[in-house]
């Protein structure tokens, strides 16, 4: 599984924007570009996306910055993910649009499965604010530690 850029971008334009919370003016398309090092074209689509996803909002009109529609605290990477994909799907047979002709007899499905909701209850369990306060580290991670130690 590969997250997309644009998932990859949304989550760093969303900190972004949750650092600068408390300007009454909000945060710029370019002020998030240049601070990013994100294209500002390429930008327009991740904000686009997070604005019709209603993550962000315009602080006073058009000529104005972006805030955040929430708190940090209520603001899944998830949610994030979500502006830009439909949802998180590992393998194939999982989507639900796929007729595998061995899903009478897989042996591995419930196994992918496990691991995709694992994956999709992370994503929902860590928020913005948990990324803005550096509470994620990759050796706090329980699922990590194993991996790390051996």
């Amino acid at each position: 599984m590969k997250i997309s850029t644009k998932t990859r971008y949304g989550v760093r334009t969303m900190i972004e924007i949750a650092q600068s919370e408390f300007d009454k003016k909000g945060v710029f398309q370019k002020d998030i570009a240049s601070n990013q090092n994100i294209s500002n074209k390429y930008l327009d689509h991740i904000v686009q996306a997070l604005k019709t996803s209603q993550l962000i909002t315009n602080c006073k009109g058009k000529k104005s910055g972006y805030v955040l529609t929430r708190k940090p605290s209520e603001i899944t990477v998830y949610d994030i993910h979500r502006a830009f994909e439909p949802g998180i799907c590992l393998i194939e047979c999982l989507s639900g649009n796929y007729d595998c002709p061995g899903s009478d007899s897989c042996l591995t499905k419930g196994f992918w499965g496990e691991l995709n909701n694992l994956i999709i209850r992370y994503f929902k369990s860590v928020t913005l604010e948990d990324l803005i306060n550096n509470k994620i580290s990759i050796e706090d991670s329980p699922a990590m530690t194993g991996i790390i130690s051996k």
